[in-house]
């Protein structure tokens, strides 16, 4: 993934899933639920190069103090090795 990649998320009844593209992936998608602040959900993702990868991520959400939010990721792959962190931040769009 990387800067370029862009999420989609969607969240009802402490379910959540969602879309993402951008940078290597062509498209992407996950699922899981939402207890409290914690997400814990599967990925699965198709990239540019035609490759197909899956993995598992558990994310704390939090509020920053402008109200977007944030989530602290711990990854790691399962089709693969592979694992990690990362930070996801929601992007608003600025009034021109």
């Amino acid at each position: 993934m990387g800067t370029r990649t862009r999420f989609t998320y969607h969240e009802k009844d402490g379910e959540i899933w969602a879309e993402y593209a951008g940078g290597d992936v062509v498209r992407g998608h996950l699922v899981g639920t939402r207890e409290s602040d914690r997400l814990d959900f599967r990925y699965v993702q198709l990239k540019r190069d035609g490759t197909t990868s899956s993995g598992h991520c558990v994310s704390t959400v939090t509020e920053l103090p402008d109200g977007r939010v944030r989530l602290a990721e711990t990854w790691e792959w399962e089709s693969q090795a592979g694992a990690g962190t990362s930070v996801v931040e929601q992007v608003t769009e600025h009034a021109p």
